[in-house]
């Protein structure tokens, strides 16, 4: 299936684009964000299972169990304070 893969923030900066489109077999948000880190390089540095990393599907906050469909939007980002 293709869906719409977004980056923020630092993922965006190390990954160096805010958007693509993925064709992708993976069925929940966290079977994709293991496509994405085994791709290597920065997708592997900036979505590690070690670092903190927030998803959202269809711009609601999402767990990795969430499943995916033909035409979703996933937004990957890391945590944000403000102040």
């Amino acid at each position: 299936m293709k869906v719409t893969v977004r980056y923020f923030a630092s993922i965006r900066e190390a990954i160096g684009q805010g958007s693509e489109a993925v064709v992708t077999a993976a069925a929940t948000l966290g079977e994709l964000r293991d496509e994405l880190i085994a791709r290597g390089g920065a997708h592997a540095a900036s979505l590690a299972r070690g670092r903190a990393v927030r998803m959202a599907l269809d711009q609601v906050m999402s767990g990795e169990t969430a499943a995916l469909h033909e035409g979703a939007e996933v937004a990957f980002f890391p945590p944000v304070t403000g102040g």
